[in-house]
C-alpha cells in the first residue's frame, strides 16, 4: 500500500447521509487503485453514458492509458439492488404488460360501465380502471411498477458492463456479505480485509472507447475540483 493516503479527501466529499464504512471502503479503492497504476482519481464521479454516479474512478496515465470504476457496497441489500440481470427484468416485464392487456379485454367485456364515452364506436373506445377495485389487476399493477423500476434503478451493474463504462469495474465489499452467485459477471472483486482489500475476483478486461475515457476524465477532474472547493470553503467557514 502507498505511504499517502486519501483518507481526508473522502471525509470532505462525503454524502450527508452516508456511512463511515461506505467511506472507508471508498478511501480503501482509492489507495488501491493509486497503488495499482491508477493515480488520477476521484470519489462520486459521474459515468459518462451510463446515467450512473461511480462511488470511486480513476485513471492511469500515458498513451495507454486505461480507466476503472469502482461500486463500494457495504451491506448484502446495498448490493442485491443493484445487482439485478435487466436481460431477465425486461422478460419478466414484457410477460406482466401482456397479462395486463389480456385481464385489461376481460374486465372490459364484464364493466361496459368504465368505458369513458370518447369515441362513436365502442372498439375504439378507452377504459378507466382508475377507480376499479380489482385485487389481482392492482398486484399487477403493482408488480410492473416494481419491475420498471428496477430496469431504472436496479441493474446498474449489467449496464455499466454492457456500456463498456471503463476498462476495469471492481466491486468493493465487506466480507461475508454475498454469495458467489450474486456477483455481477465481468466485475472484479475486491475485499476489506482491515485496512487492506483483497483481490478475491479478477475482472473482464473490457475496451472502453477513447471518447469515454477522455470523458471520465473530464468528470474525474470535475470532482476532484468540487471536493477541493468544498474544503477550502470548509476550512475557510
Amino acid at each position: 500500500m502507498p505511504g499517502r493516503r486519501f483518507g481526508s479527501a473522502i471525509s470532505v466529499c462525503a454524502k450527508s447521509n452516508e456511512t463511515a464504512a461506505h467511506r472507508r471502503l471508498k478511501a480503501l479503492a482509492l489507495d488501491w487503485a493509486r497503488a495499482a497504476g491508477w493515480r488520477i482519481g476521484a470519489v462520486e464521479v459521474r459515468v459518462p453514458r451510463s446515467g450512473y454516479r461511480a462511488d470511486v474512478a480513476a485513471m492511469s496515465r500515458g498513451p495507454e492509458a486505461t480507466s476503472v470504476v469502482f461500486e463500494c457496497k457495504q451491506s448484502r441489500a446495498d448490493l442485491l439492488k443493484d445487482a439485478h440481470d435487466d436481460t431477465a427484468t425486461r422478460r419478466q416485464l414484457a410477460a406482466a404488460l401482456r397479462r395486463r392487456t389480456k385481464l385489461e379485454e376481460l374486465l372490459g367485456g364484464h364493466r361496459p360501465d368504465l368505458r369513458r364515452g370518447e369515441s362513436l364506436f365502442p372498439e375504439f373506445d378507452a377504459w378507466d380502471f382508475g377507480t376499479l377495485r380489482h385485487k389481482t389487476y392492482h398486484a399487477l399493477l403493482t408488480e410492473i411498477g416494481q419491475l420498471q423500476g428496477r430496469l431504472v434503478e436496479g441493474a446498474k451493474f449489467a449496464k455499466m458492463l454492457r456500456y463498456q463504462c471503463a476498462d476495469f469495474l471492481y466491486l468493493v465489499v465487506e466480507d461475508d456479505i454475498y454469495a458467489e452467485a450474486e456477483l455481477p459477471a465481468g466485475w472484479g472483486v475486491l475485499v476489506r480485509r482491515d485496512q487492506s482489500l483483497e483481490l478475491r475476483r479478477r475482472p473482464v478486461r473490457l475496451q472502453a472507447a477513447a471518447a469515454q475515457r477522455h470523458a471520465l476524465l473530464e468528470n474525474i477532474a470535475l470532482a476532484g475540483t468540487a471536493a477541493v472547493r468544498r474544503h477550502l470553503l470548509r476550512d475557510g467557514a
